[in-house]
């Protein structure tokens, strides 16, 4: 029997990062729209302006967001007993989650969770997207066990907020 080497990918939403222009978000959440109102497949324009976008150069000032994840993933790699590790965005931010399923399975990962930091039921990347995805590549890597992470024990949602609470209290 193969051994088993997990992986774990935190997913973010992403941010669009300072400098990067307006009219190019506008044009891309346009095309969005259009494709998912005719069930269609995304154009050559739109997977162009979400490559742009997603690699749009940036630092630390210019996409805070990214900063912050990327802190957040650094503290949760130190508690996952050596699991190979990724992180991913929904939107305007590199890796994709396609990316980083693929990445982890390159370095030999065979069970892969995937979890996200947005916690609450109701929002279309933790509700929809993101299991789509999963969807969409488990039958092209039939040898990986892909596991969604999700949805969050509300109770200790509430917990930790009621802990962050007591602490500025």
């Amino acid at each position: 029997m193969a051994a088993i080497t997990r992986g774990v990918i935190l997913v973010g939403h992403g941010g669009i990062p300072k400098g990067c222009p307006q009219e190019l978000v506008t044009q891309l959440k346009r095309l969005e729209a259009q494709r998912r109102a005719a069930k269609r497949p995304p154009s050559v324009e739109e997977r162009e302006l979400d490559t742009k976008i997603r690699q749009w150069p940036r630092t630390a000032e210019t996409d805070p967001y990214q900063a912050g994840l990327e802190t957040v993933a650094a503290r949760l790699r130190t508690q996952l007993d050596g699991a190979l590790f990724a992180v991913a965005y929904n939107e305007f931010c590199a890796p994709t989650l396609e990316e980083s399923v693929e990445a982890l399975i390159k370095q030999g990962a065979t069970h892969i969770t995937v979890t996200t930091t947005m916690f609450t039921p109701g929002g279309s990347h933790s509700e929809v997207e993101i299991p789509e995805i999963l969807d969409q590549l488990r039958p092209q890597y039939p040898g990986v066990d892909l596991r969604y992470a999700w949805p969050f024990d509300l109770d200790s949602v509430a917990n930790t907020l009621a802990e962050q609470v007591k602490r500025f209290s």
